[in-house]
């Protein structure tokens, strides 16, 4: 995956500990936007936890409820 690749940064939404949705942008500021707006929306779903990766460098970038 190069730099810039629109999937280089994956978003993902567990609850009930099952995967529930995910998404891939190729901006990083967009990516972490839609962090935000992921946990405002989904965040009282049962055992919700929100993770965005960079999937070029494998790095967890933010994880909510449980931020690094």
């Amino acid at each position: 995956m190069s730099p810039g690749s629109d999937r280089r940064y994956h978003l993902t939404l567990t609850a009930a500990g099952r995967p529930t949705m995910h998404g891939w942008w190729g901006s990083e500021a967009t990516a972490r936007n839609k962090f935000v707006l992921w946990v405002g929306v989904y965040g009282a779903l049962p055992d919700a936890q929100v993770t965005l990766v960079d999937a070029e460098t494998g790095a967890v970038l933010r994880v909510w409820p449980n931020e690094r």
